[in-house]
C-alpha cells in the first residue's frame, strides 16, 4: 500500500500555490506509506530557473560549493547547487541531458533522481510530514506536481527505491500496487541497453515508459503499451512538462479518485487528499475505469 498525488495547475493564479497545497495532498496520504516520500515539481523559478537545465542527485556528499565545483569543472561552465534535506539539486543554463552527463563524469557514484527543464525531483527516507517540511515543500511555485508515500513490500526502504521515478528528460512515474513480470520486464530492457538503479519494481515501469517515448510514442500510447505488456496490480500517475496521465490495472484493483475544475486537475489515492482544495465542492469527481488513459496536457 502506497499514495500518490497529484496536481495539475491551469489557473496560472494558482501557480505560487502549487507546493502548499501539494504538500497537504502529500501529507494526508501518509498513514498509506510512512517509509519514503518523494515528489515532483515542474515551474518553481527558485529550485529550477526558466531556460535553465537541471538534475537532482542523492547519494551524494560534499558541500553545495565542492560539488559546484566538481560538476562546474566537467561541464566547463559555471553550475549552481542547493541542497534540500538529502537532495542536491544542480542548475545550470545549459540543456539538462548536458548537465546530467557532467553530473555523471563528476560525481559517477550519486544517484539521479531526475533531470529536465523546469523540474526537481526531490527524495528521502523518512516520514513524509517531516520530509516536506525538511524541503520547504509549501514554499513551492509552479504549474504542476506529483508526490508518493511509499510502503516498502518488495525492494530496501533507499533513496533509489523512492518515488517518483524520473528517467526520461522532464518525466516522472509513481506508482500504487506491484507489477507480478517485472523481471521478466527488466531482462528485456537490459538486453536493449537500459540500465537500472535499484530492485523496485516501478523503476521496470518508469523505464519502459521512458523507452516508449524516447521511440517515439506519446504517453497515451505507452500506457497502453503498459497496460499491454505488464501485469499486476497498479495505479499510475505519469507526467512530463506538459502532460499528466492517470491509468489503472485492468480490475482496478488499486484506489484513485480524479477531480476536475476549470482551474485545476488532481487526482489522488483517496479523496481526502483532495478535500482541501479551492473550489473542490464543485468539482467534477469520478473514479478513473480500468485501463482507460485519462490524459490532460498543459
Amino acid at each position: 500500500m502506497c499514495g500518490i498525488v497529484g496536481l495539475h495547475l491551469r489557473d496560472p493564479d494558482l501557480y505560487p500555490r502549487l507546493g502548499e497545497l501539494l504538500t497537504g495532498m502529500l501529507c494526508e496520504m501518509e498513514d498509506r506509506g510512512a517509509d519514503s516520500a518523494g515528489v515532483a515539481v515542474y515551474g518553481d523559478p527558485t529550485w529550477t530557473p526558466a531556460g535553465q537545465g537541471a538534475v537532482s542527485l542523492l547519494d551524494v556528499s560534499g558541500s553545495p560549493g565542492d560539488v559546484a565545483d566538481a560538476v562546474g569543472s566537467a561541464l566547463g561552465t559555471e553550475v549552481d547547487v542547493r541542497v534540500l534535506d538529502t537532495t542536491y539539486l544542480v542548475t545550470s543554463e545549459v540543456d539538462s541531458e548536458k548537465l546530467l552527463g557532467a553530473a555523471k563524469v563528476a560525481l559517477p557514484r550519486a544517484l539521479v533522481g531526475g533531470f529536465g527543464a523546469d523540474f526537481a525531483v526531490l527524495k528521502g527516507v523518512g516520514h513524509p510530514r517531516a520530509l516536506a517540511a525538511s524541503w520547504g515543500l509549501a514554499g513551492a511555485q509552479g504549474w504542476q506536481g506529483v508526490g508518493h508515500t511509499r510502503m516498502a513490500t518488495e525492494s530496501a526502504v533507499t533513496p533509489a527505491g523512492c518515488h517518483p521515478y524520473a528517467v526520461g528528460p522532464d518525466q516522472c512515474l509513481v506508482h500504487n500496487g506491484s507489477f507480478a513480470n517485472h523481471a521478466t520486464i527488466r531482462r528485456a530492457l537490459q538486453a536493449e541497453g537500459i540500465a537500472f538503479d535499484s530492485e523496485n519494481d516501478t523503476e521496470v515501469g518508469a523505464r519502459f515508459v521512458a523507452h516508449q517515448l524516447a521511440q517515439g510514442r506519446d504517453v497515451e500510447t505507452a500506457l497502453k503499451e503498459l497496460c499491454a505488456t505488464f501485469d499486476g496490480f497498479y495505479t499510475l500517475l505519469v507526467s512530463n512538462h506538459d502532460s499528466f496521465a492517470v491509468v489503472r490495472d485492468a480490475i482496478a484493483c488499486k484506489p484513485a479518485v480524479i477531480a476536475e475544475t476549470d482551474d485545476w486537475v488532481a487526482m489522488a489515492s483517496e479523496f481526502r487528499a483532495l478535500a482541501h482544495l479551492p473550489g473542490v465542492g464543485s468539482a467534477r469527481i469520478w473514479e478513473p475505469e480500468p485501463e482507460v488513459i485519462y490524459a490532460w496536457t498543459r
